[in-house]
C-alpha cells in the first residue's frame, strides 16, 4: 500500500488541540490543495473563510450547536459553495444569471464543496494536522452569514476543525465494504452487513468505555429527531437560490 493510501484509510476526527498555532505556510498549503480539486465546468464553485480570532470562534462554536471544538480549535475553515463569482462573470460577459432557479445548481455546489474539503483533509493529515468536519455550520446559517458578511449566492455548507491534536483518538470502524460498494447495480438486499456492522459497532463503543449502541439505532435516531437540519429552506431564498420549491 502506497503512502497516500495509508493516509487516507487512517483517517479519524479530533475534538481536542493543542495551543499551537497552525503554521502560516501550512494553513497556504491546505488551502492550495482544496482549490487544486476539480469542479463543475471548472467554475470552482468554492470559497474558503478561515476564523481565527477567538471571539468569532466562539460565536461559530455556539451557531454550531455549542460544539466546543470549534472554539478550541486554532484555525475554523468555513467551506462555502459560491456562485457570486459565476454571476460577476455573467455581467462581465452582459447575459443574466439564471441558474439559481434550477435546483441542479445545489447539488453542483454542495459537490464542489465536498470535493474540495477531501482534498484539504487530506493535506492537513499529511503535515501532521488533525481535522474534523463540522457540519453544524447548517444549524443557524442566517447568522454564520451574517457573521462572515456572506454576499448573494454564497452559503455556507460545512467547517473545518484544523489544529494540532492533543492526543491520540481510535479510529472507527466503518460500514463492511459490501454495503456501500455496489458492481453494476444497487443491491437492497444488506440487513445481514447492517447487522454485522452493529455488532462492531458496539464493540467499539464499550472498549472505549462509552454507551454501547447499534449504529442503526444512533443513525434511526438521528433522522427521526431531525426531520428538517437547521434554517437552510430560508435562508437559501435569501441567499438567492430560488430553485425548486425552497
Amino acid at each position: 500500500m502506497n503512502e497516500t493510501l495509508k493516509l487516507l484509510k487512517n483517517h479519524r476526527s479530533y475534538r481536542q488541540y493543542t495551543e499551537q498555532p497552525v503554521e502560516p505556510e501550512k494553513l497556504k498549503a491546505i488551502i492550495e490543495a482544496a482549490q487544486a480539486a476539480p469542479s463543475w465546468v471548472h467554475g470552482q464553485q468554492v470559497s474558503i473563510i478561515a476564523v481565527r480570532s477567538p471571539q468569532r470562534r466562539q460565536q461559530l462554536a455556539a451557531l454550531s450547536g455549542n460544539q466546543q471544538h470549534v472554539a478550541d480549535a486554532p484555525v475554523f475553515l468555513v467551506f462555502c459553495m459560491d456562485f457570486y463569482r459565476a454571476k460577476l462573470a455573467c455581467e462581465l460577459e452582459g447575459q443574466s444569471f439564471e441558474a439559481a432557479a434550477d435546483v441542479d445548481l445545489l447539488l453542483v455546489g454542495a459537490a464542489d464543496v465536498g470535493i474540495a474539503l477531501a482534498n484539504a483533509v487530506a493535506a492537513a493529515e499529511s503535515l501532521g494536522l488533525g481535522i474534523i468536519p463540522i457540519g453544524g455550520v447548517r444549524r443557524n446559517t442566517g447568522a454564520v452569514i451574517e457573521l462572515l458578511q456572506l454576499p448573494q449566492y454564497v452559503f455556507p455548507v460545512v467547517g473545518l476543525c484544523v489544529g494540532y491534536p492533543a492526543g491520540e483518538v481510535p479510529q472507527k470502524p466503518r460500514l463492511p465494504l459490501e454495503a456501500v460498494y455496489h458492481e453494476e447495480q444497487y443491491d437492497m438486499q444488506m440487513s445481514g452487513q447492517l447487522a454485522a456492522y452493529d455488532q462492531t459497532f458496539r464493540e467499539f463503543q464499550e472498549a472505549q468505555g462509552l454507551t454501547a449502541r447499534t449504529w442503526t439505532s444512533v443513525i434511526a435516531h438521528f433522522y427521526a429527531a431531525n426531520p428538517q437540519y437547521g434554517d437552510a429552506g430560508r435562508t437559501l431564498k435569501q441567499q438567492g437560490f430560488t430553485c425548486g420549491n425552497l
